[in-house]
């Protein structure tokens, strides 16, 4: 070897061990680990194995460093650019002899979530089967007049399954609104609160003509007309019957709709009526008279009476106009 070619080797020694390179005569043995342009992962976690092509001659080095955890992924439909200095210092942070490994990431790598879209009309779909499943009502009565979904859903790949869950005592009618939970491979993934407008028909007592306060309700009064429930306060009557023989509490107009709270049974005693009591217990029946001492009292009422002959005080329920069954 002649002087010049023998400094110009020096040299180069000289200039690797500077830069802290090894010199690089030979390849043979090494790892390489090839980044992908673009990688689409399914996962929360980035492994290196999912995002380069890795190569070699050592099978037991090529799977440790499959296994590499690189970052967090994320979120579904969402990238995270990588750079190569990022996994060379993961590498290093697992004990990874850079010697022995060649990383080609120029660009960087650009990881994508894979994702799975919800449509709002799916939600709709899926809210509306559920409503016709659970009314309390004829389906041909109900109506759906709309269901309002905020957004469509993004959630990660994987068997995705959904559960409605109605608030408590809702009642199907009207503005309700209704939980929607959605699982990503039997997971809790996300909550959406979904809104449905129910239209439910149905045939109501209402008013033919005013009614007076105490009189009493004659079919003359009443009439049967179809209305929508979601309009209408909970305890409106829907039975004819149930309204026949009762009164109105208090002056009532035509047209309206009747509701529990607008009549009641007429009282069958009042205070001063004399009145037959009734004892029995163990097929042992004692009758007195006695005298009502409130002011009034309708059937299946407990009302306080006085008993005529020892001006004892008693509690009993009425009957009927002309008896009372005392507590015994």
């Amino acid at each position: 070897m002649t002087c010049s070619r023998f400094f110009l080797c020096l040299v180069i020694c000289f200039a690797l061990f500077l830069t802290g390179l090894p010199p690089r005569f030979s390849e043979a043995g090494l790892i390489r680990i090839n980044g992908l342009e673009k990688a689409e992962i399914n996962s929360k976690e980035i492994y290196l194995g999912g995002i380069a092509k890795i190569s070699g001659d050592d099978p037991a080095l090529i799977e440790r460093l499959k296994r590499v955890f690189v970052a967090r992924a994320p979120l579904p439909g969402k990238s995270r650019h990588l750079k190569a200095n990022h996994i060379r210092l993961r590498l290093k942070q697992e004990k990874i002899d850079l010697s022995q490994i060649r990383l080609a990431a120029p660009k960087g790598i650009e990881v994508r979530r894979g994702f799975v879209e919800v449509t709002k009309e799916d939600i709709k779909r899926v809210v509306t089967d559920f409503i016709y499943a659970n009314i309390p009502w004829e389906r041909e009565k109900v109506k759906i007049r709309d269901i309002r979904v905020r957004d469509r859903i993004i959630l990660p790949k994987g068997k995705i399954s959904y559960s409605v869950e109605p608030l408590k005592n809702s009642d199907f009618k009207g503005s309700v609104p209704l939980p929607l939970h959605f699982k990503v491979n039997g997971r809790f993934q996300k909550r959406i609160l979904v809104t449905a407008d129910i239209e439910v028909s149905a045939e109501v007592v209402v008013t033919r003509r005013p009614l007076r306060r105490f009189r009493r309700i004659t079919e003359d009064d009443i009439e049967i007309r179809e209305k929508n429930l979601a309009e209408l306060p909970s305890n409106i009557i829907l039975d004819y019957e149930e309204v026949l023989g009762k009164r109105a509490k208090r002056n009532i107009g035509a047209n309206r709709v009747l509701r529990s709270d607008l009549i009641e049974l007429p009282p069958l005693v009042k205070r001063g009526d004399v009145v037959q009591l009734i004892a029995e217990s163990n097929g042992l029946r004692i009758t007195a008279l006695g005298m009502v001492k409130q002011r009034e009292g309708r059937r299946g009422e407990r009302i306080r009476i006085e008993n005529i002959d020892s001006k004892k005080s008693l509690y009993g329920r009425v009957v009927d106009a002309r008896t009372v069954k005392v507590d015994f």
